[in-house]
């Protein structure tokens, strides 16, 4: 599954804070020491302007060194270790500066960078506890650490310094996550609605599959957990798209259907076309689109003879594998127009003969292990009994 930091948008919002934020971090630096070192000796102090050793170089060599290196991420997107790039390779490169420079003479160490000001202050806006920590604490380290080696009291007014510019920084960190919060929150209800609704409208126009969803998702999610390398979003994201699995069937006329009997070889295609419509159905629906493969190729085999594009093994999708289990298991074990549903421990074993045949060998065995939970929630469930199929209520 793609990872997303909050959902697309804020993946963009996140690329252009990068954007802004490493514009704004060579402009400071640049001027802050042309400023300091070359102007502001000549026109206060008389004294030569330039920097205080030739080891000041290395820092300008090392930030110029990081361009590429930001434009290879960029590409490879994976531009959110950007901003940890730069805050540690400052950090440490200016100790190693600092250190060297003023080791000997510790009477000329100069205190205080208003690019250091700046990375505190910028940091909230990236919304991240983890980069906001790394930051200050980074920061109030370098300092200490500089003091230690060179010996000099005068850096606890640097730290006092930052640490109140932490706090006025974490507190604006806490306002902008609540403000995010509360809008991805606004924004995760209307989707789920539009999710129910859609399901409802599907359940309507099919009453045989009432439920079908809710429950596939939650099977489906139970087994994704259980393999353990997703995140909430992501687990989120994925148990909205299994509501969603059959959303093309709205496509399928109802004489179809709901037809109590075999199908012909003609209407089985057009059963067939459901996940491509499905997915052409959400393609462009933000928080469902990323996982727009367990839509379409949930009905697929791992033997290549599924549908609707007859991948094997491997080209399906992971997601959509699990999902294929998820789907075979609540199909055999509710009823349906044309037969009453199978038992548990059937189904159970229809799903092991179909290792390696229809379904992914290792999920399979991974299903083994969730079984006792899926077996557990069937017999919860609050199934219905509005409809009687072949006399089965």
């Amino acid at each position: 599954m793609k990872k997303t930091v909050e959902g697309t948008v804020l993946i963009n919002e996140e690329q252009l804070t990068i954007k802004w934020f490493l514009s704004l971090f060579y402009i400071i630096l640049l001027s802050y020491d042309f400023f300091y070192y070359f102007i502001v000796p000549i026109l206060l102090s008389n004294k030569k302007a330039g920097f205080p050793s030739v080891f000041f170089y290395l820092t300008y060599i090392v930030i110029v060194a990081l361009i590429p290196i930001t434009k290879y991420l960029f590409k490879c997107k994976k531009q959110n270790m950007v901003k940890y790039i730069y805050i540690i390779s400052y950090i440490f490169i200016t100790i190693i500066v600092d250190v060297l420079t003023y080791h000997s003479y510790p009477n000329q160490y100069k205190i205080g960078n208003i690019l250091e000001v700046f990375l505190i202050l910028f940091a909230p806006l990236f919304v991240n506890s983890r980069y906001f920590w790394t930051v200050c604490l980074g920061i109030c380290f370098k300092y200490l650490l500089e003091g230690i080696i060179i010996k000099t009291s005068i850096v606890i007014l640097p730290i006092i310094l930052f640490l109140v510019f932490s706090i006025m920084a974490f507190i604006l960190l806490i306002r902008i996550k609540g403000y995010v919060n509360s809008i991805k929150s606004s924004y995760d209800k209307q989707l789920e609605g539009i999710v129910k609704g859609v399901i409802a409208t599907l359940e309507l126009k099919d009453p045989y599959t009432r439920g079908h969803s809710e429950r596939v998702a939650c099977y489906a999610l139970s087994l994704a957990k259980q393999i353990g390398k997703y995140s909430n979003e992501e687990l989120k994201e994925f148990n909205y798209a299994c509501l969603l699995h059959d959303i093309g069937k709205i496509n399928i006329p109802d004489h179809i259907l709901m037809k109590p009997s075999k199908l012909t070889e003609e209407e089985f295609n057009i059963i067939k076309q459901h996940p491509s419509v499905g997915a052409e159905a959400i393609k462009n629906i933000d928080g469902l689109k990323t996982n727009i493969c367990v839509i379409l190729s949930h009905h697929e085999r791992w033997d290549g003879n599924g549908y609707p594009q007859r991948l094997i093994g491997e080209e399906i999708p992971y997601l959509a594998r699990i999902t294929a289990i998820a789907d075979a298991y609540d199909a055999m074990t509710s009823s349906r127009s044309y037969r009453a549903a199978l038992p548990v421990e059937e189904a159970y074993k229809r799903i092991i003969d179909g290792k390696g045949s229809q379904f992914d060998p290792a999920l399979v065995e991974i299903f083994k292990t969730v079984f006792p939970t899926w077996v557990e929630f069937h017999k919860k469930y609050p199934w219905s009994n509005e409809f009687v199929i072949r006399g089965v209520k």
